[in-house]
């Protein structure tokens, strides 16, 4: 039998990006379903998804109370996977800067084996089109960070183009995740790498927002420094 297959979306303020993405996801993987998590956008992103989900059954929504921040969106997602018996669960942002085209190439690499697939812009045939030098300091520099410090091989641990198995899902024990922002997504590549699952990078080339505005935050940021940190403390006390 085929996977099911969800692809998770968290949105705020995605109003004019939203319909040519859940349109080109299901373009490309017409198998897939695409679960909306919206936190109460005020420029009415959760009625654009409501009306995108009245037009194909495919397409549902997750309203959540206000903004209450990227990790707690995903987990959300996930938890609603997991319930709902999907093999094959992927996390997407609704800002076009993940081309749905290489999802084809992410579930080869689960096909193949893959536990987890992370959508790469670190190795060879991936990259980024539309930042400013500052930014790709700030994104390289984090991830050679992360890396150095937790002493991993994955080049792009801050990817949010990312791919997860149901058995990925369960062995990195999704409700006892602590990360909120773009830490997030270390701490899931770190707690799959320290359970021995394997992790594969597929390169994508990831292009800046169109429309809209990028929700990173100096707070954000702090909270990827300090948890890089206490996710090597508790690998080195047995927590992890």
């Amino acid at each position: 039998m085929a996977p099911r297959i969800l692809v998770v979306t968290p949105t705020y303020n995605e109003r004019d990006n939203l319909p040519r993405f859940v349109r080109s996801v299901l373009e490309v993987v017409p198998e897939a379903h695409v679960l909306v998590v919206d936190d109460a956008s005020p420029d009415g992103t959760g009625a654009v998804a409501d009306t995108l989900a009245a037009e194909d059954p495919r397409t549902t929504v997750l309203h959540r109370p206000g903004k209450l921040g990227l990790g707690t969106a995903y987990v959300d997602g996930f938890r609603r996977a997991l319930e709902l018996g999907y093999d094959v669960v992927v996390e997407m942002d609704a800002d076009l800067s993940h081309d749905p085209k290489y999802l084809p190439a992410f579930l080869r690499a689960i096909e193949e084996g893959a536990d987890v697939v992370l959508g790469s812009r670190n190795v060879p045939g991936g990259g980024v089109v539309g930042w400013g030098p500052g930014r790709h300091v700030l994104s390289k520099g984090g991830s050679l960070y992360a890396r150095s410090i937790l002493g991993v091989p994955i080049r792009d641990l801050t990817t949010g183009f990312k791919a997860f198995t149901r058995r990925a899902l369960l062995a990195i024990d999704i409700e006892t995740l602590r990360s909120n922002g773009y830490s997030f997504q270390i701490e899931t590549t770190y707690r799959a790498l320290r359970k021995n699952l394997r992790v594969t990078e597929v390169p994508i080339v990831f292009v800046d927002r169109r429309a809209g505005h990028s929700k990173m935050s100096r707070s954000i940021f702090a909270e990827a420094v300090v948890e890089v940190w206490r996710l090597r403390f508790d690998a080195m006390t047995g927590k992890l």
